[in-house]
Order: structure tokens, then sequence, then C-alpha cells
């Protein structure tokens, strides 16, 4: 299975990051190119523990949906994120917040696995992996620049 690892290194307090990464208003900022939106559970503002937030948005020219939910949070230090439903057969996402003296790291360890076996094991090495590292790369510029803003 695909994992990705990122780090992100925030110039701003654990807690105004781990906010800003579980923001769904922000999550839809970062992926305009996509036209990502809530369309059911959880709307807008901070999701919790436990909470499902259900997602639209267009990959290749087609539309997706995916609901997630977060089954497991620890702030402000940790939260994770899983499809329930949705284009891929397993998506695992957590997101780690480590406060060191001068800054705040944030690390994505972001699994993923297409559906349809060999020909989607195929998809995620030949570009899916690339495509949803750029992303997670796009949407960690975004939360790194809304939390450095003064």
């Amino acid at each position: 299975m695909p994992t990705l690892l990122l780090k992100t290194r925030i110039y701003a307090p654990v807690e105004k990051c781990f906010d800003l990464a579980r923001n769904l208003d922000l999550h839809m900022e970062s992926m305009k190119g996509t036209k990502e939106k809530v369309i059911a559970g959880k709307l807008s503002g901070l999701i919790g523990l436990g909470e499902r937030v259900t997602w639209q948005a267009r990959h290749f020219g087609l539309s997706f949906k995916m609901t997630n939910k977060i089954t497991a949070m620890k702030p402000p230090f940790y939260f994770v994120d899983e499809m329930l439903s949705g284009p891929f057969k397993k998506l695992h996402h957590q997101h780690h917040l480590t406060l060191t003296n001068a800054y705040t790291e944030m690390t994505d360890i972001f699994a993923f696995q297409s559906p349809v076996g060999l020909l989607g094991r195929l998809v995620d090495l030949l570009f899916l992996k690339r495509y949803m590292c750029k992303l997670l790369i796009a949407r960690n510029q975004v939360i790194k620049l809304a939390a450095e803003l003064p």
C-alpha cells in the first residue's frame, strides 16, 4: 500500500497548527483546484473525534464523493482520519504535530490503496502517489501560511 510521509515546518504554536489542520473551511480553501466541498456530515469549522464529513471533488475530470471519520485524536498533537466510503479501497491519514524550540513540525503519514487489484496497484505507483503528494503539499502550504500570519 503506498504511504506518503511529509514533514512541514511551521513557525507557529502547535495548538494553532492542530486547529488549522482540522479546519474544514481551510481545507476547502486549499483544495479550490479540485472544487472540493463538504456535502454532508460536519459542514464547517473544526472537525472532532468521531465526527464524519462527506466531500465532493473533481479529480482527473471525474466527480468523486468520499466520507471520512476522525477515528483517533490527542489534542494538540495527533489525529487520524479514515475513509469510510469513497474511491479508494483504503485511506488512512495520520496527522502528527510536534513542538520544537522554534517551530511546530507537522508530519503527515498518508496511506492509501486503490481498488481493482493489480491494475489499482499500477495506477498507485505510476501516477496516483505523485498526484496525492502534490495535493498534500499544497494543502500543507495553505496551513503553513495561515498559521504564520501575525
